[in-house]
């Protein structure tokens, strides 16, 4: 396994400082975000796009650490009446930088539509009442399959062959039955961006989704999810604000899953067939970001010792 680092989590950092940190820390690869819901602070996506000049910059400054470039990142909701055109832009010039950073990967979620006519996307997580069914039939048929049928198309022209979908709340593929639907709808250019945490909270098992998805799995975050004690009241479902009491927390590697649960979760990917990079996503409100970064990564050296590339 190699280990990277998704470049927000360190956001608040200039990309010389940020790299410099990534290097010292002897990571293997850095994920970059390029916009979207990302305010994408380190690389500036229009002018990459167009200027062959910014790119060999860009190449150089991570080959000068020792690092590659695992993945591209454009996480939003390109399928969300409002604000969905932009993020589509983000998401296809993302998909058009990719191949000229030597990048293979890209990283974006499935999207959620709103349903018919309505002014707000809208996540369908119950079968009952009638209407909800329906709902969820039309976003599907109508929107979701449609638009990921057009953007693997754009992906294929482009060169691209991976999208990595993260599965998410409040997207239509969230779970590893939702992610093999589209698969299968759309062909194998799309997979996943296994990022354990939130099957964590939804109450699925990350092992066993691991062996679920197999050859399906095409980049991983390495984030963790505490389950706090309020969940016996709150349930998992959970609208607090992160700075409230809450059911659960995203937390710094090792604070919601002890080294044992990683040990386990990295041997199932290898068994899995992927034994590639193993990206960390800091979410942690609670912990200097550069500090939990630096235990996550020793967690990581630790759990996978003798198997790091």
């Amino acid at each position: 396994m190699k280990v990277g680092l998704n470049t927000d989590s360190l956001g608040a950092l200039s990309l010389d400082d940020m790299l410099d940190v990534a290097a010292r820390l002897g990571l293997d690869a850095v994920e970059f975000p390029t916009g979207a819901w990302s305010p994408a602070p380190h690389v500036d996506l229009e002018r990459l796009n167009e200027s062959g000049a910014a790119r060999r910059e860009l190449l150089a400054q991570v080959a000068d650490r020792g690092l590659e470039i695992s993945a591209l990142t454009c996480n939003g909701n390109q399928l969300d009446p409002a604000s969905g055109g932009a993020h589509d832009r983000v998401v296809r010039e993302t998909i058009a930088l990719a191949p000229q950073l030597g990048v293979e990967r890209v990283i974006l979620m499935s999207g959620c539509p709103s349903g018919p006519g309505d002014r707000w996307a809208n996540w369908i997580t119950v079968a009952w009442p009638p209407e909800a069914a329906e709902v969820l039939r039309w976003q599907w048929d109508e929107v979701v399959i449609p638009y990921w049928r057009g953007l693997v198309s754009h992906a294929r022209s482009c060169g691209v062959e991976r999208l990595c979908i993260e599965m998410h709340g409040q997207q239509v593929v969230y779970n590893v039955p939702t992610l093999l639907r589209l698969r299968d709808a759309v062909g194998p250019v799309v997979g996943a961006n296994y990022d354990p945490s939130h099957l964590m909270w939804m109450g699925a098992d990350p092992i066993a989704a691991i062996d679920a998805l197999g050859d399906a799995i095409y980049h991983v975050h390495a984030k963790d999810t505490r389950i706090e004690p309020s969940v016996a009241l709150r349930s998992r479902l959970e609208t607090a604000p992160h700075a409230d009491e809450r059911s659960w927390n995203y937390v710094t590697l090792g604070h919601g899953h002890d080294a044992e649960f990683w040990r386990e979760f990295c041997a199932a990917l290898r068994q899995a067939g992927y034994d590639d990079v193993l990206s960390i996503e800091h979410e942690d409100q609670t912990m200097d970001p550069v500090e939990a970064v630096t235990e996550s990564v020793e967690l990581l050296r630790r759990v996978t010792a003798g198997q790091l590339v």
